[in-house]
């Protein structure tokens, strides 16, 4: 069984870019535990919202809890603090594909 995710995320003020650099060296290691990033999007600077979206997709829940746990990932905690003031992930069903 797959698992689809959308994920939200709102930088802090200021650090739009620090948080697509910071996602760059995240996102890269998801293939080690079964995931894949399907989409990625950068707001475009007009109203409220989250500064990315992405679109993920994992093999299994174990393999979610692995990429979220990986020391390489979990490291950088102190970095992801400084640059992300929220985070909102949620399951999805994709309707077409």
């Amino acid at each position: 069984m797959t698992l689809s995710l959308c994920v939200l995320l709102w930088a802090r003020p200021g650090l739009e870019d620090e948080l697509s650099a910071y996602e760059d060296r995240v996102l890269a290691l998801m293939r080690d535990h079964g995931g894949e990033l399907l989409n990625r999007a950068r707001r475009d600077g007009s109203g409220d919202g989250p500064s990315e979206i992405q679109f993920l997709r994992f093999s299994s829940q174990e393999g979610v809890d692995s990429y979220l746990a990986d020391p390489r990932r979990t490291e950088l905690a102190a970095e992801r603090d400084r640059i992300v003031e929220r985070t909102d992930t949620m399951p999805v069903t994709f309707l077409r594909q």
